[in-house]
């Protein structure tokens, strides 16, 4: 206790002694810097010379935090400016996508004024709006119906060949049933041998050919069209091309392209005219000579 008391009054006045030091220096120094004379002039620019310069060390922080913030300022505009070119991108992205769509519906549409018809057959250009394509069922619907003069059994093509027929028809839309529905069957005649046969739709993509006379006549990359017979279908319209299994059953690849049905083109199909009265043909008996 006693050494603590001896340590403290022995401090004490040094402490003071010490600060009353300081006061003094720090009071001769601002003299000495307030005093207006060439010498203490010279000595201040000495002074300034020789100490102030080694005080760059004490700026190091402080530049090196202003570097941080400018560099924290720079990576914040650069990352606003990716932010807006990502931005500016996906709109080019959506623009782009949009011209290559509108790119395939005018081929789409080119090739389909370019399919060689009958001179004689007009036609109905429909939009395909919906694909009610299941495993039990092949058909599109069309944004065309009765108010534009479409009639049940006219057949349907798009820019490559035929697609199928009118099977149901509204007042603003119709329904095609494809060549590949399971209740399709198309008369065709298969070229160069003029072979006539029916393609029978299954559900599948390459529809099988039936009812074939002479299978020996026909080869693999014949070309089917349709027939014309029952007044179904126009004469002449592309099919597709024969092709052969590999359990050695015909089957014809359709050149109508499913995939991308968008436009296809309703044939008028006017009926044939039926003969009721044979009598303009067929004359008449005559009798015996009388004798």
């Amino acid at each position: 206790m006693a050494t603590n008391r001896e340590d403290e009054d022995f401090t004490g006045p040094l402490r003071r002694i010490l600060i009353a030091v300081l006061i003094l220096l720090l009071t001769a120094v601002f003299l000495f810097w307030r005093i207006d004379s060439p010498r203490a002039e010279r000595l201040r620019a000495k002074f300034i010379d020789r100490f102030v310069p080694t005080f760059d060390w004490a700026m190091v922080p402080v530049t090196k935090a202003i570097d941080m913030i400018a560099s924290f300022q720079s990576y914040t505009r650069i990352y606003e400016q990716n932010q807006e070119l990502r931005r500016e991108l996906r709109r080019i992205e959506s623009w782009e996508e949009a011209a290559v769509q509108l790119e395939q519906q005018n081929a789409k549409l080119r090739a389909l004024n370019n399919l060689r018809l009958d001179p004689k057959l007009t036609s109905i250009s429909g939009v395909v709006l919906t694909d009610s394509g299941s495993p039990f069922h092949q058909s599109v619907m069309l944004n065309i119906g009765g108010r534009d003069g479409i009639v049940d059994g006219w057949a349907a093509v798009d820019g490559l060949g035929l697609v199928g027929r009118i099977s149901g028809v509204g007042d603003a839309t119709s329904r095609v049933l494809l060549l590949t529905d399971s209740s399709s069957r198309i008369p065709v005649t298969i070229m160069p041998s003029g072979q006539r046969a029916i393609v029978s739709g299954d559900n599948s993509r390459f529809p099988p050919v039936e009812f074939l006379v002479n299978p020996e006549l026909v080869r693999p990359g014949d070309r089917v069209i349709s027939s014309g017979d029952g007044g179904v279908f126009p004469t002449g319209l592309p099919v597709g091309e024969v092709m052969e299994t590999r359990d050695g059953r015909l089957r014809v690849r359709l050149k109508a392209d499913y995939e991308q049905l968008d436009f296809v083109r309703v044939l008028r199909t006017h009926p044939k005219e039926r003969l009721t009265d044979p009598g303009a043909l067929i004359p008449p008996e005559t009798g015996g000579e009388d004798g």
